[in-house]
């Protein structure tokens, strides 16, 4: 399958998805998708700013795969043209290739060799941290009880991942001459840095915290400033800093107690601005018995089980969304993001006999 696997990733990569600027239509990419799967019954919807996404369906699947266009911008680290396919002996190097555009060219070529039941849905803004293509296709009455999300997991199936949160802080402060006795209050940069250290000492106390294979609680503060000069009390700062809970951790209690570690009336601002759930998504209660749903749901296609991983995938939304999901994909992580991206050719062989494999069982 590997010839024609190839001819659709040159055509995937040479399309231009770049997220940001999120400059994408309904045609382009969609249009040569359109192309190259007759027999299914096609819906493109346009969610706006960029996020376009198109459900193919044959016969009457229960199962859905899940594959996002869009890419991560390329930089000027490429040794050639991003959009250009080079393909060596052992690997397909591409902007895209690795994340994730193989996996919607294997999906082509294993509608093409098979006439079972089958659902594609092809999203485009996964890299915006704004997923309004899923959210939009799982606010309809869809009819699938099961996701398979592709990322780069090196044809393995995850069962778990951690939710991710970001978080601007604004602190506020009493303006005045650094010599005053009330410095050491006053300053809002000061407290911005006594309610870090306070935030540090909770999550390293949460390191004996497992889930799945997962360890502690993830936490960065990316970004601290405010202020004016070193005589200065500051009057204002800003902190940004996120986190990535197990399953098993409330994303809602831990911002209660991150909103908390500072006296009141000195977080002047707390705004959540990104949120996704962990896999398995839903009640965290619930999140074990979740997994072993999935791990069934791996066995029954017999797919090899991965490790828990610690990067998001929007799998955590359909699992959220009452679907049993799990992420399945061609490529390596590693790979993903990088200048001279690429993926192994052996990996989108792998992925896509498996894929041809699990259509035809379901038209039996």
């Amino acid at each position: 399958m590997l010839p024609e696997v190839l001819k659709h990733l040159q055509a995937l990569v040479s399309h231009d998805t770049r997220n940001p600027p999120r400059e994408i239509g309904t045609g382009g990419i969609f249009d040569y998708l359109r192309s190259q799967l007759p027999g299914f019954r096609i819906e493109v919807t346009d969610f706006g700013a960029g996020a376009v996404s198109m459900l193919a369906v044959r016969g009457n699947p229960r199962r859905l795969f899940n594959v996002h266009l869009d890419t991560v911008p390329s930089s000027e680290a490429w040794s050639a043209d991003p959009h250009t396919l080079r393909v060596t002996e052992d690997r397909a190097i591409g902007l895209g290739a690795c994340d994730i555009k193989g996996a919607a060219a294997c999906l082509l070529a294993a509608a093409a060799v098979t006439d079972g039941d089958a659902a594609f849905l092809f999203s485009t803004d996964e890299e915006a941290n704004d997923a309004r293509c899923i959210a939009g296709f799982l606010a309809t009455s869809h009819g699938f009880s099961e996701a398979i999300v592709a990322e780069p997991t090196q044809c393995e199936a995850v069962l778990a991942h951690r939710g991710i949160s970001s978080v601007l802080l604004k602190f506020r402060g009493v303006a005045g001459h650094a010599s005053g006795a009330n410095a050491m209050q006053a300053s809002a940069l000061h407290q911005a840095v006594r309610w870090g250290g306070k935030a540090l000492d909770y999550v390293e106390a949460q390191s004996h915290q497992r889930f799945g294979g997962l360890t502690g609680l993830r936490f960065n503060i990316g970004r601290v400033e405010g202020g004016i000069k070193a005589n200065m009390i500051a009057p204002s700062a800003e902190l940004r800093f996120g986190f990535r809970p197990l399953p098993s951790q409330s994303i809602d209690g831990l911002h209660e107690l991150f909103g908390t570690l500072s006296d009141p009336g000195i977080i002047e601002r707390y705004e959540e601005t990104f949120r996704g759930p962990p896999l398995p998504g839903g009640d965290v209660a619930d999140a074990e018995n979740r997994r072993l749903e999935a791990r069934d749901l791996a066995d029954a296609l017999n797919l090899p089980i991965g490790n828990a991983v610690d990067f998001w995938t929007e799998a955590s939304l359909f699992s959220a969304g009452g679907l049993t999901a799990i992420v399945y994909g061609p490529g390596d992580i590693a790979q993903a993001h990088t200048a001279d991206e690429w993926v192994a050719l052996d990996q989108l062989e792998r992925y896509a006999r498996s894929v041809a494999r699990i259509i035809g069982s379901q038209a039996q």
